[in-house]
C-alpha cells in the first residue's frame, strides 16, 4: 500500500465509492474486520460515521457522535494515531487523523485482529493522510460530505452562509496557521470569514453585514463576491476595500457591512490592514493579550464620502492573532473574560483555539444567540520557518511516524 496507490485507485473510483476504495484496500492489506470514516461535522465538536455509499440514507438526519472526553478528541487534537486495546484480545482499534494542511475533515478507525507494528501504523497514517485529498478531490462532485456535515439542517440563511466560507476553514503553512469558526444566531445574521495564500501573501478577511436572515446573507454574499473579484484581478488592499464599498453602494439597498482586510507578506512578514467599521483584534504576545486599537474608516456601503487607509500591524514570530465579529461582544459575553480565554487557550492549535472561543460565548447565551459570532485565529511562525512540517496540523516537526502513535489503555 502506498499513497500514490491509494490516490490512484480512489481516483479512479466514482466520487461517492472513493471511500469504499480505502476502506476495502485496508481490509485487503490488513486484515482489517471493519473500516470506517467519520467526518466532522460543521460545528467541530462532533463527528458523524460514514457507511459505505449504498448505505448512506442522506434523507434522514445526520447520526452525532459527541467529541468531548473521547479517544476521536485526543486523535484530533493531537493529530497522533491512537492504538487503543478494547479489552477482547482478538480485537484492537485504531483511530487515524484525516488531515490536509490543518483542515482536520475527519477520522478513519479500524479494527484489527492484532496490534500492527510500527510500519503498518505508518501505512494507516499514510492511508488517512490520502484520504484527505481523496475527499476534498471529489466533495465538490457530491453532496454525501455536505450530509455528513450536518447534524442540524441548515437555514436558507445559514446555507448561503456557510457557502460563502473557504472550503477548508484551517490551513497550516510553513510560515502562519489559521483556523476560523462561525456559529450562527438564531436568526442568522451575515457573518463571515475568508483566507486566500498566494505566492508571496496570506490574506484574512473577516466581515459582519447589517440585519438578520436571508437579507444579511445576501448582503454578505455581495460583500465577498467583491472582494474576491477584486482579489483576484490583483488589486491591492486599498482597492479591494474601494470596489468593495462600491459594490456595497450600488447594490446593497442602502444598508453596510463593517470588516476587517489584513495581507501579510510571505517574504519579509510586513502587514497591511484595513479596518472598515469593525470591532478591534486581539493580539497575544509573551502569553499577554492586549486589543489592537487601528483607525476605524467607515463600514462599506457606508453614504457618507470616505476613504480607506492601509495601516501596520506589528505582528512578529509568536503571536497569536484574533479577528472577531462582535457577536464574540455582545449581551452575555461579559460573563467571561475574552481575553483570559486567549491565554488559556494559547496551547491550542488555532483550530481548537477558534472552537473554544466559540463555544464560550455559545455556553453564556446558553445555546441561543442573538447575533453570529465569528473568530479567525492566526499563529504567526514567522518567514524563518519555511522547513516547518505543516502536513497534518500540529506542531510534529520533529516526530517520526512511530512516536506521534499514542498508546491508549484498556477503557479510555
Amino acid at each position: 500500500m502506498t499513497l500514490a496507490g491509494t490516490l490512484e485507485a480512489a481516483e479512479a473510483a466514482a466520487p461517492v465509492e472513493s471511500l469504499d476504495v480505502v476502506a476495502r484496500m485496508l481490509k485487503e492489506r490488513l486484515g482489517a474486520a471493519s473500516v470506517s470514516f467519520l467526518i466532522t461535522d460543521f460545528t467541530g465538536d462532533s463527528v458523524v460515521r460514514l457507511g459505505a455509499a449504498g448505505s448512506v440514507e442522506t434523507d434522514e438526519p445526520a447520526r452525532r457522535i459527541t467529541l468531548r472526553d473521547t479517544v476521536y478528541e485526543d486523535v484530533i487534537r493531537t493529530q497522533r494515531l491512537s492504538l487503543e486495546d478494547t479489552g477482547d484480545s482478538t480485537v484492537v482499534r485504531i483511530v487515524a487523523p484525516v488531515t490536509n494542511r490543518g483542515d482536520a475533515i475527519g477520522l478513519l478507525e479500524l479494527f484489527l485482529p492484532v496490534a500492527p507494528d510500527a510500519e503498518v501504523m505508518r501505512e494507516i497514517g499514510e492511508a488517512a493522510h490520502a484520504l484527505a485529498y481523496i475527499v476534498i478531490a471529489n466533495r465538490s462532485f457530491t453532496d454525501v460530505y455536505q450530509w455528513g456535515r450536518r447534524t442540524t439542517p441548515l437555514s436558507l440563511a445559514a446555507e448561503i452562509q456557510h457557502r460563502l466560507l473557504p472550503a477548508s476553514l484551517a490551513c497550516e503553512a510553513a510560515q502562519f496557521a489559521v483556523a476560523g469558526a462561525l456559529e450562527p444566531a438564531d436568526r442568522v445574521g451575515g457573518d463571515t470569514f475568508d483566507y486566500v495564500i498566494n505566492r508571496d501573501t496570506v490574506q484574512l478577511s473577516v466581515t459582519d453585514a447589517m440585519g438578520h436572515d436571508v437579507d444579511a446573507a445576501l448582503l454578505a454574499t455581495l460583500l465577498v463576491g467583491a472582494l474576491r473579484r477584486a482579489r483576484r484581478a490583483g488589486a491591492d488592499l486599498t482597492e479591494q476595500a474601494r470596489q468593495a464599498d462600491q459594490a456595497m453602494r450600488e447594490h446593497g439597498r442602502q444598508s453596510y457591512v463593517t470588516g476587517q482586510l489584513l495581507r501579510i507578506s510571505l517574504i519579509d512578514g510586513r502587514t497591511e490592514f484595513i479596518n472598515a467599521g469593525h470591532p478591534w483584534p486581539l493580539r497575544m504576545r509573551n502569553g499577554q493579550v492586549r486589543e489592537i486599537a487601528p483607525q476605524i474608516d467607515m463600514p462599506f456601503g457606508f453614504p457618507a464620502p470616505h476613504t480607506y487607509r492601509v495601516q501596520s500591524l506589528d505582528l512578529r514570530p509568536g503571536d497569536r492573532l484574533v479577528m472577531l465579529t462582535d457577536g464574540m461582544l455582545e449581551r452575555n459575553a461579559n460573563r467571561f473574560d475574552l481575553s483570559d480565554l486567549v491565554v488559556r487557550t494559547r496551547a491550542l492549535h488555532p483550530r481548537e483555539a477558534a472552537r473554544a472561543l466559540i463555544g464560550a460565548i455559545v455556553d453564556v447565551n446558553l445555546g441561543h444567540l442573538q447575533d453570529d459570532a465569528t473568530v479567525m485565529c492566526l499563529d504567526w511562525h514567522g518567514v524563518g520557518h519555511f522547513r516547518r512540517d505543516a502536513a497534518t496540523g500540529a506542531d510534529l516537526t520533529d516526530a517520526s511516524a512511530s512516536s506521534r502513535t499514542k498508546q491508549i489503555t484498556p477503557g479510555r
